[in-house]
């Protein structure tokens, strides 16, 4: 049986970092599903008192990769995140020319709101979205 998998993250700006994740992955808001015009619809369908602020819902326009959902929560992050995204870098070469690609896919993400934390030479970058959640570039 196929199984999709969404990825879910906590937040306090959901469409800050909802911005940041469309521009490092590519990605496109995802519509609200059938029947329903709007997210805001969506969600007042199981809570009457609820909207849709707050949340940002992405999908890879190619279809491959898992959907991104970021719900924003009242409570600050306080520790390393137990699980992360790695960015992967494409392209071929040598290894001079994947690191190039990877370093300049750091200055874009950093352009962006990113930070980065600890590099590894030659192979991946950890780096912070704008919230401080923890991915690496390779």
């Amino acid at each position: 049986m196929a199984r999709g998998v969404d990825l879910t993250m906590d937040c306090s700006d959901a469409g800050r970092l909802g911005e940041f994740w469309k521009l490092a992955l590519g990605y496109e808001d995802e519509p609200p599903p059938a029947p329903f015009t709007t997210r805001d619809e969506w969600v007042k369908h199981f809570d009457p008192s609820d909207t849709a602020e707050g949340g940002a819902w992405l999908r890879d326009p190619d279809g491959v990769g898992p959907r991104l959902v970021f719900l924003e929560v009242p409570e600050p992050k306080t520790a390393k995140n137990r699980l992360h995204i790695d960015v992967r870098v494409a392209g071929t070469g040598g290894p001079e020319e994947r690191w190039a690609r990877v370093v300049e896919e750091v200055e874009r993400l950093t352009a962006a709101g990113g930070t980065a934390l600890h590099e590894f030479p030659g192979h991946h970058v950890v780096m912070a979205d704008p919230e401080g959640n923890e991915f690496c570039v390779c």
